[in-house]
C-alpha cells in the first residue's frame, strides 16, 4: 500500500509540475525567459493570455503570477514573459546599478515574438499588458495591424496624463531639470549617436543612471504613442481596459478611456475593479480573472 501511495503521489506531482512550463525565445540575440501556465483543460482551442509586464518588472512579480493562477482555475492558459530590456536571460526586478539603454519600442519586436510562441501552444491568443506593459501591447497592436491575437487586455494601463506629470516632476524628483538633458540627447539622437552614455540624476526609478541617449528620449520626450487610448482607438480588435478604483500610481485610466469606450460601439469595454489597487493583488486579481473570462467567452 505504501508504494501505490507513493506512485500515486509522484503521478500527482508529476501532474502538478507538467502544469507550469519554461519557454525561451532568442530576440535581437539574447534569449528572453517566459513561463507557460496550462489549465486544466487541454487543445488548440483552449484560449491563451500572453502577459506582459510593467515597468523595469518581470513575469515572476505577484501581479502576472496572481492573474496567471487565477486564469488557470477559470480554463485559461498564460505565457508570461520578461522584457529583455538589454540583458541576456533577465529575471527579477531590472538592477537600477545597470546600465540603461532600452527604450518602449524595443517591445514591439518582444511581443510578436512571443505571439509566435504562444500559438504553438493555442490557436486563440489573447495579449494582456500591465501599466507600461499595456502601452508596450498598445504600441504592438497599432504596428501590427494583422496581429495574429483574438483581442487584448490592458490593466491598469500608463496613460498620457500620468506620463506628462511625470515629466513634470522630474526636477522635483532629482535636482535637476530635465529639458537640458533632454536637449542633450535629441542632439546626440539627431548627430547619428543614439547609443551615446549619459550620467544623469535620474531615470524612470533610478537614481544616478548611467543610460545612452536613445533611452532617455524615447522615455521623456512628449510623444502621442504615450497615449494608449489613442493607439487603441487604431486597432479593430475588441479590448478590455480595467481600472482599478484605489490606483494612485495611474489615476486616470477611467477617465482616459471612457470617451473611448463610449463611442467603440462595445469593442472597447471599460471595468473598474472595487477595491483594488494599481498591483491587482488577491481578491482583486479574483475579480480581474472574471472579467477577463467574461470577455474572452464574449469574443466567440
Amino acid at each position: 500500500m505504501r508504494w501505490w501511495l507513493a506512485l500515486l503521489i509522484s503521478f500527482v506531482a508529476t501532474v502538478a509540475l507538467a502544469a507550469e512550463e519554461p519557454r525561451e525565445v532568442v530576440i535581437g540575440g539574447r534569449v528572453a525567459l517566459g513561463t507557460l501556465r496550462l489549465s486544466a483543460r487541454s487543445g488548440p482551442d483552449v484560449p491563451l493570455v500572453l502577459m506582459t509586464h510593467g515597468t523595469l518588472a518581470h513575469k515572476d512579480m505577484e501581479t502576472i503570477q496572481g492573474l496567471s493562477k487565477a486564469l488557470a482555475e477559470r480554463g485559461i492558459a498564460s505565457l508570461a514573459h520578461n522584457l529583455v530590456l538589454g540583458l541576456d536571460r533577465r529575471t527579477g526586478m531590472y538592477d537600477c546599478a545597470n546600465d540603461h539603454d532600452y527604450a518602449p519600442d524595443d517591445a514591439i519586436a518582444e511581443i510578436a515574438a512571443w505571439v509566435t510562441e504562444a500559438r504553438k501552444t493555442s490557436s486563440r491568443v489573447f495579449v494582456l499588458g500591465h501599466s507600461r506593459g499595456a502601452n508596450q501591447v498598445a504600441r504592438y497592436l497599432a504596428s501590427t495591424p494583422k496581429a495574429a491575437v483574438e483581442g487584448a487586455i490592458l490593466l491598469a494601463p500608463a496613460t498620457a496624463g500620468i506620463e506628462a506629470s511625470l515629466r513634470a516632476a522630474y526636477a522635483e524628483s532629482y535636482g535637476q531639470p530635465l529639458a537640458p538633458l533632454l536637449d542633450k540627447a535629441e542632439a546626440a539622437i539627431s548627430a547619428g549617436r543614439g547609443g551615446e552614455w549619459m550620467s544623469v540624476p535620474g531615470f524612470i526609478y533610478c537614481r544616478d543612471a548611467k543610460v545612452t541617449a536613445r533611452a532617455l528620449a524615447a522615455f521623456y520626450r512628449a510623444d502621442r504613442r504615450q497615449d494608449t487610448a489613442a493607439l487603441i482607438a487604431e486597432v479593430s480588435i475588441p479590448v478590455l481596459v480595467l481600472a482599478a478604483s484605489q490606483d494612485k500610481t495611474v489615476p486616470d485610466v477611467a477617465a482616459s478611456f471612457a470617451p473611448l469606450a463610449s463611442r467603440a460601439g462595445g469593442r472597447v469595454r471599460l471595468e473598474t475593479i472595487d477595491d483594488a489597487d494599481h498591483f491587482f493583488r488577491d481578491l482583486a486579481a479574483e475579480d480581474a480573472a472574471d472579467r477577463i473570462a467574461g470577455f474572452i467567452a464574449a469574443t466567440r
